[in-house]
């Protein structure tokens, strides 16, 4: 009798005991398992973990990962991400941490997704500026949380949006309110310096050599486009009532004949080699022959290069409306803007490789 109440002791001794080792193993297992549930762009409801420690990135979500502040925890980007270019600024200052990890996508126009490399990698969650029927199918590939943001200008409230939610997401909250803070600042500041100006009293201006689906000579030109409307500058390809990138008949820019040209410096070998076949256009244009042909650095590449597009905004105006901006240094504005946006300045760079803030003579 004696025996089996010691032999019924131990085992409750030996329930009791090991209860009590499982319990904090169960624990941690619960606390791994609490989430939380954001809505993107798309208005998805997505559960993600409650710390999120990895993430992949596709589409162009690296660049804006990088201005949120939260670049370090990517553990996969795009081959477009990995090219380590100063067209795209953040690839340059994120290269080596970015040469060190997974490709989990092509990027570009023709982005395709490596589905198999996610499911391999495994992050704790996918960001993707992207479609929404691409983020649907890499989820329900991937079964990992995926969740899409889409800022679609420099002064955009998408734009904002994607890095309120990358903030709340990563618990970068403050970083993103900085450069939020920081880039409406800069907006308000570009309009207030020229929003009184009558447009009798601005001169008329015009950007050409865009780049938009590929390279484009003089002839690629943007209507609404964002550094001028930044300022309020009268940009003459606004009187054809279209939006964005589009290409014009020359003669309709013999017939407007703007007083300032800004000219892509990236293809300025298009204009030039154009210039050879018909210099009379050319030579005949007022802000030719003035002199009056500046440089805008092309901010679209694998999406927008906000911290670009604004400091073209500032070069612009200094340009446009010497006066209201003589206290400008586009140069010195130009690093204050990427070091706020990048974490470094990065003018030299940009200069280093042929881009830069100057004067163009066309033909050489």
């Amino acid at each position: 009798m004696k025996n089996k109440k010691l032999i019924g002791l131990v085992l409750v001794l030996v329930l009791v005991l090991s209860g009590c080792a499982s319990g904090p193993a169960f624990d941690s297992e619960a606390d791994n398992s609490k989430t939380r549930t954001v809505t993107d762009v798309y208005g998805r409801q997505v559960e993600i973990p409650a710390d999120i420690e990895t993430i992949a990135a596709i589409g162009g979500a690296a660049r804006i990962l990088t201005y949120a502040g939260c670049s370090d925890k990517l553990i996969g980007v795009t081959d477009m991400d990995k090219q380590n270019v100063s067209a795209m600024p953040y690839t340059v200052v994120n290269a080596e941490h970015f040469d060190s990890i997974a490709s989990v996508g092509s990027g570009g126009s023709s982005d395709t997704t490596y589905i198999e490399e996610l499911v391999t990698l495994s992050p704790d969650i996918i960001i993707g500026l992207t479609d929404e029927d691409t983020l649907k199918n890499v989820a329900d590939k991937t079964g990992i949380p995926t969740i899409g943001i889409y800022p679609e200008g420099m002064f955009d409230e998408s734009f904002y949006a994607a890095l309120e939610l990358i903030g709340e997401i990563m618990g970068t909250q403050e970083n993103s309110a900085e450069v939020i803070n920081n880039i409406k600042g800069w907006q308000k500041d570009l309009n207030d310096r020229t929003k009184n100006i009558a447009d009798a009293g601005k001169p008329s201006v015009y950007t050409g050599a865009v780049s938009f689906r590929g390279a484009h000579g003089f002839e690629g030109t943007y209507a609404e486009y964002p550094p001028f409307t930044a300022v309020n500058a009268k940009n003459v390809v606004d009187e054809t009532g279209k939006s964005g990138a589009l290409l014009i008949d020359l003669e309709q820019v013999t017939v407007w004949d703007p007083d300032i040209i800004f000219l892509n410096p990236a293809n300025m070998n298009l204009v030039n080699e154009d210039y050879e076949k018909n210099k009379m256009f050319y030579d005949n244009l007022t802000a030719v022959q003035k002199g009056e042909v500046y440089s805008q650095i092309s901010y679209n590449y694998n999406w927008t290069n906000m911290e670009i597009a604004i400091a073209d905004a500032y070069y612009a105006g200094k340009i446009i409306f010497p006066e209201q901006f003589s206290d400008i240094d586009p140069i010195e504005k130009a690093d204050e803007i990427f070091n706020v946006m990048l974490g470094q300045p990065f003018y030299e760079a940009l200069l280093a490789d042929g881009y830069k803030f100057d004067k163009i003579t066309i033909g050489e």
